[in-house]
């Protein structure tokens, strides 16, 4: 290994030697050099660009880096320069869900908070089974709790997209459990992001482009989006050092891909009789004024990252790496029409469509001292994150104000700190044919704070205190939010709810400010007892402050059956702990019963609600997982093909509402829930639970090959990904909940495991390189997707469709270059849903709870590439 200017240094016995010398994309060289005991000798090495493939991978174990093809487990290695050269895609996430099959992200809508952040997967698990490394070093989660109706509902995973493009070498994704090896949350894989390190060298990259796109018969042209992003890196010092800055910003407008609103748009009170079409009449308004906003979100982000060295002589350096990021966020909720409770005339005389806003802040800094000392590599750091989410609510009301209310909210919102600790060691001995030993620690601070919103956002005002009574026995009342008389009712005698509209704010009594440590210690050992057979076995302890301890262990084997043929296995235990957001998350609002206010919404597991009902205590999920795989090194052919099995017990998921009755014809089991919701002051609620087992098996296969083809060089990539989730057993519903299975775990939120993000995926990528030109070509085969509901005449099943994706790019002069393309080059879209699966008086045109590949059309694109 080098250092950012290509200096090395090896320790050798004297005789004559043949050294090596490789990089990703460029020919291997050799040299012979003959070393007399006592002396030293020079050698440069000057590599040409070729076609070389085996590209040098630093996860899966904690030895000294290896290729792909020869490592114990299957792991991808993304050249991210060379996408965001060539693909269309300019954020982490559909740069991954594009370029690799097995990783699973799209855009989300009408999901509040979640469309905002793109929850994403590996292998079909939950985003949260996924755990993202940058440098070596664990990233924070997000402070968002994806709690509506998206993939990954019930989940809290790491937004990739707060970390700019500009500041990534490579990405390398390991596609195996290694909870032992990392600790929790790599139940399905790892994400590791390498920064750049380069020095002297500037990078400036202009993206823009937009929606050119037909869809319901409309020509349509939206969505513009503009992508700035800079990289350059200046030398420290005179022995290797290094600082690289990044920086990106980013401007995306909405998209909107809804259908024409076929309901009720004005009943009349009392009697509520449609009087739609004269309203339509008076108003010089059409339909089309008060449909739903279906598609992207709009957003402004920000990006800063730097990622630095300072050498401190004998094989030592301080190194420190980190960022700041903000994104402002703004996306539709569903319309409120005029002569609604929800509404007042007198400020939306025509309705209004209101809107969640997004300040999402995330920051993080890491900071560590490595060297060499007595042959043993120590590595010692600390890592700080933070993710703030701040919900925000425009073009809304609080109905209980009626024209006092302002119309912009701040809502409050979640923030999620983590502190990590690492201290770790390796070594190498000279034993059979090489044995590296690494051990560590890990100390880990997480806090998560819920923080309210401004009063107006979730107080009814509309609720008064009876005092007494006045001369004739009528009741006096005062204005009192806790009051338990709602005094305020809309046009057709419902009561005007209190908060701001789409999103009431989170309440004092959410707040939540909760914290826990965990302690680790890892061992590893990797022994190769021959040139061809590789053994390596990590085992790991964690200690969590809320909910105990965990041991589990990984054994992986290699085995070069010839030079360029090798198998590989490995089989692990694993374990994901719930985060801090399932733990303690909240969110209620009051509802008025009979004049009697009581709470619905979200209560935590230590909560008297989730007591009262058995709900228990989160507790780990624990996973068994194997896999068995071949590579092949074929001359210009490279290939692996892995298969693997993977149980996860008692994975966490998120209920739907639980609701008793008092009703006359209500059953017992409903009459005994009511009571005990209402000894919480609860009439509906929702939980996390451990309920559920599932089982994921699969095939993943990567084929590259590369050639000089006539005065340029073709290169192909083919991969697949094929799997399949379950669920096993039974709900474990908790003894009071029994026979109420279908809404502890329902239709909807089965179909969001196992269906709803395609099952298959196939990419295949033919990249030509002539002189100053390039042709980049992609075709994307996404598999079919389930509409995820509960009513099974509803499931709509959507057929499999292929994406392409193209780039023409010519290089004007040596430090400028411009590419121009398409994602989706023949605009395809999802097949339409059908008026069974289409609960919403025909609006959604395509489905927003199947994520197959989005539902915007085609998108073209222009680039310009400075490099000097």
């Amino acid at each position: 290994m080098t250092n950012a200017s290509g200096e090395y240094s090896l320790s050798v016995s004297p005789g004559t030697l043949t050294v090596m010398a490789g990089f990703v994309g460029y020919k291997n060289q050799t040299q012979t050099v003959t070393v007399a005991a006592g002396e030293t000798a020079t050698l440069d090495f000057a590599l040409e660009p070729g076609v070389e493939l085996n590209e040098v991978v630093v996860i899966g174990s904690r030895s000294q880096p290896r290729t792909q093809l020869d490592s114990p487990v299957p792991v991808d290695v993304l050249d991210v320069k060379r996408l965001t050269r060539d693909a269309p895609q300019v954020t982490l996430n559909q740069i991954l869900n594009y370029a690799a099959p097995s990783f699973s992200s799209n855009t989300q809508s009408l999901g509040d908070g979640t469309d905002h952040i793109d929850p994403a997967s590996i292998r079909g698990l939950g985003p949260d089974q996924v755990l993202v490394l940058i440098n070596g070093k664990r990233r924070h989660t997000s402070s968002l709790v994806n709690v509506n109706g998206t993939v990954g509902r019930g989940s809290v995973g790491t937004d990739l997209n707060a970390i700019p493009v500009s500041a990534i070498d490579r990405i390398e994704i390991l596609r195996d459990g290694a909870s032992a090896q990392y600790g929790s949350d790599a139940i399905a894989g790892v994400i590791n992001i390498v920064l750049k390190s380069a020095v002297n060298h500037f990078d400036a990259n202009v993206t823009t482009g937009g929606y050119i796109t037909q869809s319901n018969g409309k020509n349509i042209q939206d969505g513009q989006n503009v992508q700035v992003a800079l990289n350059y890196g200046l030398p420290l010092g005179e022995k290797g050092g290094y600082i690289n800055f990044s920086g990106s910003f980013d401007q995306r407008e909405p998209t909107n891909r809804g259908g024409v609103y076929n309901g009720v748009i004005y009943p009349t009170y009392p009697g509520g009789a449609d009087d739609t079409e004269g309203f339509l009449a008076r108003t010089n308004t059409t339909r089309e004024d008060y449909s739903l906003i279906v598609g992207q979100s709009q957003f402004r982000s920000g990006q800063f990252f730097f990622n630095a060295a300072v050498p401190l002589g004998n094989n030592a350096e301080i190194y420190s790496f980190g960022g700041l990021g903000y994104r402002r966020g703004l996306s539709p909720g569903f319309y409120r029409y005029p002569n609604d409770a929800r509404n007042v005339l007198e400020v939306y005389p025509l309705g209004f469509m209101p809107y969640i806003g997004s300040d999402i802040y995330d920051r993080s800094v890491s900071v560590g001292i490595r060297g060499d000392v007595n042959d043993w590599h120590i590595d010692f750091s600390n890592t700080l994150g933070q993710n703030q989410f701040e919900f925000r609510v425009e073009n809304s009301i609080n109905a209980s104000l009626l024209t006092a209310s302002p119309t912009v909210f701040r809502a409050g919102g979640p923030r999620f700190t983590q502190n990590t600790f690492n201290l770790d060691f390796t070594r190498k001995f000279d034993v059979l044919s090489g044995l590296n030993l690494a051990f560590g620690s890990e100390y880990r601070f997480e806090r998560y704070q819920l923080l309210p919103g401004d009063p107006n956002s979730y107080t009814n005002y509309g609720t008064a205190r009876q005092v007494g009574v006045d001369a004739t026995g009528k009741p006096i009342l005062i204005p009192d939010p806790a009051g338990p008389v709602n005094t305020l009712f809309g046009p057709n005698g419902s009561p005007r709810p209190g908060g701001a509209q789409v999103f009431p704010g989170f309440r004092p009594e959410n707040a939540v400010n909760a914290n826990r440590t965990s302690v680790a210690a890892y061992g590893e050992v990797e022994l190769n007892l021959s040139e061809a057979f590789l053994v390596d076995g990590a085992i790991r302890y964690e200690n969590y402050s809320d909910f105990g301890s965990t041991l589990n262990g990984k054994i992986s084997l290699r085995y070069k059956i010839t030079d360029q043929i090798a198998v590989r296995a490995s089989t692990n235990t694993g374990f994901r702990a719930p985060s801090l957001q399932q733990r303690y998350y909240t969110n209620t609002s009051t509802v008025f019963t009979n004049g009697v206010a009581n709470e619905v919404g979200v209560f935590p597991n230590n909560s008297r609600a989730a007591q009262l009902v058995g709900i228990p205590s989160l507790r780990p999920e624990k996973s068994q997982s194997v896999s068995a795989g071949v590579t092949g090194n074929l001359g210009s052919f490279k290939v692996t093909v892995d298969g693997y099995f993977t149980r996860i017990n008692d994975r966490v998921i998120f209920t739907d509402q639980f609701a008793g009755s008092n009703a006359a014809n209500a059953s017992e089991a409903d009459r005994q829930l009511y009571d005990i919701l209402l000894q919480a002051n609860a009439t509906r609620a929702q939980f996390f639970a451990n309920a559920i087992d599932t089982e994921t098996k699969g095939i993943d296969a990567v084929l590259t090959y590369s050639e000089r083809l006539g005065r340029g060089t073709l290169r192909a990539d083919l991969a697949g990904s094929f799997f399949q989730t379950r669920q096993v057993g039974a709900v474990k519903a908790s003894e009071l909940l029994q026979g109420k299975e279908d809404i502890y775990f329902s239709n909807a939120s089965r179909i969001y495991l196992e269906r709803a993000i395609p099952n298959k995926k196939v990419n295949l990528t033919l990249t030509y390189n002539l002189g100053k030109f390039n042709v980049f070509l992609r075709n994307n085969y996404f598999g079919g997707v389930t509409e995820a509901v509960n009513a099974i005449e509803r499931q709509q099943y959507y057929t499999p469709k292929v994406i392409t994706d193209v780039g023409l790019g010519y290089s004007i002069a040596k430090p400028v270059r411009i590419t121009i393309g398409s994602n989706n080059l023949f605009d395809v879209y999802p097949d339409r849903m059908t008026v069974a699966a289409n609960s919403n008086s025909g609006q959604f045109l395509y489905s927003r709870t199947a994520n197959q590949f989005g539902f915007n059309g085609r998108y073209v694109f222009g680039r310009v590439e400075i490099n000097l």
